[in-house]
């Protein structure tokens, strides 16, 4: 693999990836670099199942997810794709608990698209699924979250 090639053809989509998951230019630029570091130690696992930006943006989110934890710093909110007001602080934290709790593959493929901003063709690829999979995933997850938002809110009282 031409690594100096594929540095020049993806660096902009790999660097417009990262600000939507972390919200900070200058981190987005070091993950930016980590990523293709990564990418060039690993080069060797991708097999192309998917597009190679697609492997590269998800080297980029396991870079971003290691940054949060290793700095303690929470993930975006995810309130947006389930119309919860980001200033409604029990909301916000009813959508996270019912996330943390969601069963994979629907907290990944909810994470990738709400937060990363993943096509839904990219989603199934990153899976080796099909578009419409990620669709119907994605779709689940939310109804799920919706599901598990609104008891903890009946549970407390508030409807």
């Amino acid at each position: 693999m031409d690594f100096e090639a594929v540095y020049r053809e993806n660096f902009a989509h790999v660097y417009r990836f990262l600000p939507s998951l972390c919200r900070d230019a200058h981190l987005a630029e070091e993950l930016t670099q980590d990523t293709f570091d990564r990418a060039f130690r690993k080069g060797e696992q991708f097999n192309g199942r998917c597009e190679l930006k697609t492997w590269l943006c998800s080297i980029a989110r396991n870079a971003y997810l290691s940054e949060c934890r290793r700095a303690r710093r929470p993930a975006p909110p995810a309130e947006a794709a389930l119309d919860v007001d980001p200033d409604d602080r029990d909301g916000v934290l009813r959508i996270h608990r019912a996330l943390h709790d969601l069963a994979e593959p629907y907290k990944e493929v909810f994470t990738l698209r709400t937060l990363g901003e993943l096509r839904y063709s990219e989603i199934g690829a990153l899976f080796g699924r099909s578009e419409n999979w990620a669709r119907v995933t994605y779709y689940r997850a939310k109804v799920r979250l919706r599901e598990r938002v609104g008891k903890e809110r009946e549970h407390d009282g508030e409807d």
